[in-house]
């Protein structure tokens, strides 16, 4: 029978291996580490014997894994800033790298008197669910085109006793409120923005098991919700509220160009620890 070192050990190497996945340091021993503990439903010690059965079930989890089903789907579960959150096939799997563009948001809603806040593209709800719960009393909304993300980001809400959210199906700002026209804060948005010729090009991990409708909005360049969130922004937006969106490195200077173009004011492109994504923000544009 193996230890737990051994098995993580034999597992980390299966994953180093696999070519389905995508490699950065520390990712395999990582996700060897969060297969086995829900393989256990434990966290173990790593001198801990493994029983033969417990063993088998870990190396099946692995073996998923290497085919590039990634762990998220595999365990059901993600961590997003602090929070534990539900995720299933056909949703889209919540980034480490959204947490800046959570924080941005935070801070702009913080100290207002009735602060509101909408998240386009909400998916299983990771940003919307993580303001609410650093800005308590915050009137937030979650926004998506799908019914399964939707399903899970409401039960991920009732999980979290976050009763101040509301997530809503729709065409972005579609389903909102009529009231809230013109009075929101801040406004978020992590778009597909992969072109829909490019998406062949991504980790097998990513484009054969995340539904395609998260990664790409078919546009050749993969601009147009941009172009649609930057259009129609400035209804719902209050004077000098803010439009954050995240993007990757090399789509940062189109996005500033499209916003700046509709008119958008202190249009900049911000950067938090994690280097593979970008936070453009911007201000309503004024007059409006």
């Amino acid at each position: 029978m193996p230890t737990v070192e051994e098995a993580l050990r034999r597992a980390t190497a299966t994953l180093r291996a696999s070519p389905s996945l995508d490699h950065w340091p520390g990712k395999a021993r990582a996700e060897a580490e969060v297969l086995l503990a829900h393989a256990l439903g434990r966290g173990p010690e790593a001198s801990t014997l493994l029983t033969p059965a417990e063993a088998r079930r870990f190396d099946r989890l692995v073996a998923r894994r290497a085919t590039g089903e990634p762990a998220a789907y595999i365990t059901g579960l993600t961590e997003f800033a602090g929070l534990i959150l539900h995720v299933r096939r056909g949703a889209f799997i919540p980034r480490v790298s959204s947490e800046f563009m959570a924080e941005q948001a935070v801070r702009r809603l913080r100290g207002r008197r009735h602060p509101s806040f909408v998240d386009l593209a909400t998916g299983v709800g990771p940003v919307a669910l993580a303001v609410a719960a650093a800005v308590p009393g915050a009137a937030v909304f979650g926004v998506d085109l799908w019914a399964k993300p939707v399903a899970l980001a409401r039960r991920n809400a009732r999980r979290l006793g976050l009763d101040g959210v509301r997530f809503l199906r729709g065409d972005l700002f579609e389903p909102l409120p009529a009231d809230l026209r013109g009075g929101v804060d801040v406004v978020t948005v992590h778009p597909p923005y992969v072109g829909r010729r490019e998406v062949r090009t991504l980790p097998e991990e990513i484009r054969g098991f995340e539904p395609l409708e998260s990664l790409t909005d078919r546009s050749p360049a993969g601009m147009g919700l941009i172009e649609r969130v930057a259009a129609e922004a400035p209804a719902w937006l209050r004077p000098r509220g803010w439009l954050l969106v995240e993007v990757s490195p090399d789509r940062s200077r189109a996005v500033a160009t499209i916003l700046r173009r509709a008119g958008y004011a202190g249009v900049r492109s911000t950067r938090g620890a994690v280097p593979v994504s970008r936070v453009l923000v911007a201000r309503r544009p004024t007059p409006y």
